[in-house]
């Protein structure tokens, strides 16, 4: 592919991430983190197997922006122990991605986009009618991190 190709498709995906955003539930701008975090970690798998490990480097540097963005949107006090398992999860899967970094380990990518995966069916899953409740704090900012 063209650098100047490359450009146009990174710039289009900016601006369709950015007008999603714009008028999403917050239900779905979790969605959106869960699926940014995923994208960023498939891309570093790829990056330590073209041995790019500065792009590899990068992407995880991202992927673990995002799962803090979802981290500080819990709310431990209203959440209670779900939020203390995510939050608990969360610091994990962040520490597992550093050390991912660290080795240029695949299998502990998988092992992060697996819960990772695990974690989203289960927030997709949540009924159309309870969506409506759900306000994770600062939601469009951390989305807007993607």
């Amino acid at each position: 592919m063209y650098p100047t190709t490359k450009k146009g498709i990174a710039k289009y995906s900016r601006v369709a991430v950015e007008s999603g955003v714009g008028g999403a539930t917050p239900h779905r701008l979790v969605q959106m983190l869960f699926q940014g975090a995923l994208d960023k970690i498939a891309a570093a798998k790829g990056h330590v197997e073209r041995q790019q490990f500065d792009k590899k480097s990068e992407n995880i540097s991202w992927g673990i922006s995002i799962i803090g963005g979802l981290r500080n949107s819990l709310d431990l006090e209203v959440g209670g122990e779900i939020a203390a398992n995510l939050d608990a999860l969360y610091e994990y899967m962040s520490r597992r991605l550093m050390e991912a970094n660290r080795l240029n380990d695949v299998a502990i990518l998988n092992e992060v986009s697996t819960l990772l995966n695990e974690i989203k069916e289960a927030w997709d899953a949540i009924p159309e009618g309870y969506r409506d409740s759900l306000r994770p704090r600062d939601s469009a900012a951390r989305a807007a991190a993607i």
